[in-house]
């Protein structure tokens, strides 16, 4: 299948920047929902393309293409796209620290969690195990 250039590059574009790229299985789609350009059966002949060289790999579930790029990948299209090496896809930058833990209510006793007060557990307390009867 013949695919223009500007599509071609904007595809490639999309996936380096964001590492991952979801792909309905919709051939008569003539947009991709997030691609400005192709359409989306450019876009699924594309991946298959990359999968098939090793450069992306595909997970296919309930009828989407979930296209995760893999290290080769990244080189591949870093060197197609002439992009320098300290700029890479959004799922290999780190993520910063974890935000300040929030006040704990004093409901809670300070643990998180709410005290036990009994309620409906009181059945393990009484002799003869479950209920009233005792027995099972």
């Amino acid at each position: 299948m013949f695919i223009p250039k500007e599509n071609r590059i904007a595809t490639f574009s999309y996936l380096f920047k964001e590492g991952v790229c979801v792909v309905k299985k919709d051939t008569r789609s003539q947009t991709h929902p997030h691609i400005e350009g192709p359409t989306n059966l450019e876009v699924l002949m594309l991946m298959k393309s990359l999968q098939s060289r090793g450069l992306v790999k595909i997970t296919f579930s309930w009828q989407y293409n979930y296209c995760y790029l893999t290290d080769e990948g990244i080189e591949y299209l870093r060197n197609y796209l002439a992009l320098p090496a300290e700029i890479v896809p959004n799922t290999h930058k780190k993520q910063a620290g974890r935000p300040e833990a929030r006040e704990r209510d004093d409901k809670f006793g300070g643990g998180g969690r709410p005290a036990f007060r009994g309620g409906d557990r009181e059945y393990r307390g009484r002799e003869g195990g479950f209920g009233r009867g005792g027995g099972l």
